[in-house]
């Protein structure tokens, strides 16, 4: 692997799990009791995205690291796909 697609395979799972991660933790006005006047009650309370952002470079480190080691030091790669899952025939 290139680094360029190292990069690039850390990149796009870091979004995925961005996105994944974005509603955990997130506490509601409503829920604080500090609805502030002109809001709706379910809108956050407040920015969280640091957490978010360092929730998600750790989640997706972890992942990405268990990808690397699968398919650099275990050889896995997609052509194993069919020998892992069940045959179709």
């Amino acid at each position: 692997m290139s680094w360029i697609s190292i990069a690039a395979i850390y990149f796009i799972l870091w979004w995925v799990v961005l996105f994944a991660m974005l509603p955990f933790g997130v506490r509601t006005q409503e829920e604080d009791g500090e609805v502030t006047l002109g809001t709706v009650a379910s809108a956050p309370r407040g920015p969280h995205m640091l957490r978010a952002v360092i929730r998600t470079t750790i989640v997706a480190t972890i992942i990405f690291a268990a990808f690397y080691v699968a398919t650099v030091y275990y050889g896995f790669s997609f052509d194993d796909i069919p020998r892992i899952g069940p045959s179709a025939r």
